[in-house]
């Protein structure tokens, strides 16, 4: 029972986390004119930048593969030479510890409970704590170095998934981040 509450809780928490891609850009300018990108230097943040359980290569490459892939989906295209790139690419991958208040109510029945109708109920409060990763995609013009467009997406970090779903859920996550470029 206690488990399934927990389950429950858990399930309820991850759902207030999916709030959606969030999408940013310059209104001046003309998204058209970019046609071709290359990496910023570094290509990916992290933070906190010393933790080594969220810094690895195996992460840099899923990001690396994931944003590429979605920006060939939308026409840009790889440039051959970064010095011709229309748009740098940047990402960054957050990590934040949240903490959240669980109550759960228990009993509250109705019946007759000697002289008084009802039930006995109470209740009982939990602190949970949870990470939440955002990855965040910047394209900034080349030319110039100004910031065009920023996406970015948050999702509750599930402890137990393997290589493969990492994989998949970082695809997802760039898929859903990049659907709103270019902006109409």
């Amino acid at each position: 029972m206690l488990r399934s509450m927990i389950l429950l809780s858990m399930l309820l928490l991850g759902a207030c986390q999916a709030t959606g891609p969030r999408a940013d850009f310059d209104l001046s300018r003309d998204f058209s004119q970019y046609q071709t990108w290359t990496w910023a230097d570094p290509p990916v943040t992290y933070t906190p930048a010393n933790d080594p359980r969220l810094a690895s290569d195996l992460t840099t490459q899923r990001v690396l593969e994931a944003v590429s892939a979605q920006l060939d989906v939308r026409g840009l295209r790889p440039a051959q030479e970064a010095a011709g790139a229309d748009l740098q690419v940047r990402t960054s991958v957050v990590i934040e510890q949240r903490r959240d208040n669980v109550t759960t109510h228990y009993g509250g029945g109705w019946g007759y409970w000697g002289p008084y109708w009802g039930g006995p109920s109470y209740s009982q409060t939990r602190t949970m704590e949870y990470q939440v990763m955002t990855l965040q995609i910047d394209l900034l013009d080349a030319k110039d170095g100004r910031l065009v467009w920023r996406g970015s997406d948050s999702q509750t970090v599930r402890d137990r998934s393997t290589p493969l779903e990492r994989s998949r859920e970082m695809h997802e996550r760039a898929a859903q981040i990049l659907s709103t470029y270019p902006p109409n």
